[in-house]
């Protein structure tokens, strides 16, 4: 458990909530550093970050999540990684112990965030495939799927189907308390339905190419 890890934060105008995340992450014992890609931000996301603290590294046009991470971890060296998304509210250190720990411990190769949706969806949640941005993993699961799979929303099922495919540990936990800034928030209802509407059907999509990908041996 002496190991310590680095947390990235792919983040694209999310000044409402960064700094809140960048605080939480800085102060659990188990983080070593913490890393915000500014994805093109036009707001001053990286601004608060550098203020609260991170290594802040900005990318001059917005490239998309899959890339933000995984600029980030060109950045550190360390052995298990950890990704956080932006736009969180109510991160806490106790919800990085519960992330980190099956990872440290031994017990899993990767683990998954499940955030608070309240009892009946959290419930669901659990049995759904794990989407959640919150995931601390060994950097060789990462660093072994192909970059073609590490774009946008596919990065996350990418990343399930790695491990399960390879019959390698991993599952979620349940993070009490923890919610994020919804897209109507930031975008307003109008657009935020056609946000969730693209996101879901690019999660669909990602997790069709994965399995298509396996079985072409190309993933």
């Amino acid at each position: 458990m002496s190991v310590r890890i680095s947390a990235i934060i792919p983040a694209y105008n999310e000044e409402p909530t960064i700094t809140g995340v960048v605080e939480a992450l800085r102060a659990s014992p188990h983080v070593r550093e913490v890393i915000v890609v500014c994805d093109g931000s036009t707001d001053r996301t990286a601004e608060r970050a550098r203020m609260a603290g991170a290594t802040v590294f900005d990318l001059p046009h917005n490239a998309g999540k899959g890339a933000a991470m995984l600029h980030g971890l060109t950045h550190t060296d360390a052995s298990v990684v950890a990704f956080f998304d932006a736009d969180l509210i109510g991160l806490t250190p106790d919800h990085v112990e519960r992330l980190v720990f099956p990872v440290l411990s031994g017990s899993r190769v990767m683990n998954v965030g499940i955030r608070d949706r309240g009892p009946i969806i959290s419930r669901l949640a659990s049995r759904l495939p794990l989407i959640g941005g919150e995931r601390v993993m060994l950097r060789q699961v990462i660093e072994r799927v192909p970059t073609e799979y590490l774009q946008g929303y596919m990065i996350e099922s990418a990343l399930n189907y790695y491990c399960r495919s390879r019959a390698l540990p991993y599952g979620g936990v349940f993070l009490p308390g923890l919610g994020i800034r919804r897209k109507y928030e930031k975008v307003g209802w109008r657009r935020g339905v056609v946000e969730y509407a693209k996101m879901t059907w690019q999660i669909v999509v990602a997790m069709a190419s994965v399995r298509v990908g396996r079985f072409l041996k190309r993933f």
